[in-house]
């Protein structure tokens, strides 16, 4: 679904009661968000309900903004097991909905994000939603997780950015293979 060549990816933060997401755009060498904020659900609803309005906040983002891809940051391990098994169930029916809607999904650890967008895998939140702002023209403070999710979505967008040309040249590579193999059988 790529626009005049542009590339939407929505960014996705993983929470139980809040989930961040960012759509970011790529056309050319600029980045431009077209939407970020936080899908919320009530502490008062048990956790299945929990996930289910989050996934379809979700939903309504990628009906809304129809991005090419989903960028999903990957579980970190918290001291409670129990704070990692509930984000595991939100991250799997999240990665659920992307399937669902035909999007390519794509995972990436907070260290590769925070690399990707700050330059080192040890930035702080800080840095990560200076560096969101200022690669995407944003004013002001951005909500945390919403920062986090635009940080994904970059985070995507540069490792796609890194991987096109390598992936041409292994295509470029298997023909001129093919090729040669042909002259070497008509002799």
């Amino acid at each position: 679904m790529a626009r005049d060549g542009a590339v939407r990816v929505l960014g996705i933060d993983p929470g139980s009661r809040k989930t961040g997401w960012g759509v970011v755009e790529r056309s050319g060498n600029t980045y431009r968000s077209l939407g970020h904020g936080t899908a919320t659900a009530s502490a008062k609803l048990d956790l299945p309900h929990r996930i289910h309005s989050i996934v379809c906040h979700v939903e309504q983002v990628i009906e809304e903004h129809a991005p090419d891809c989903m960028a999903v940051e990957e579980a970190f391990y918290h001291d409670s097991v129990r704070s990692t098994l509930v984000l595991g169930h939100v991250r799997g029916a999240l990665l659920v909905a992307g399937v669902a809607h035909r999007l390519d999904i794509a995972e990436y650890t907070p260290r590769e994000v925070k690399m990707s967008v700050a330059g080192s895998g040890s930035a702080a939140k800080e840095q990560v939603e200076f560096m969101v702002r200022r690669m995407l023209g944003l004013k002001g403070p951005l909500q945390s997780d919403a920062s986090d999710a635009l940080a994904v979505a970059i985070c995507h967008l540069n490792r796609a950015r890194r991987l096109a040309p390598t992936a041409a040249l292994g295509a470029a590579t298997r023909g001129l293979e093919t090729l040669l193999a042909r002259r070497v059988r008509k002799s």
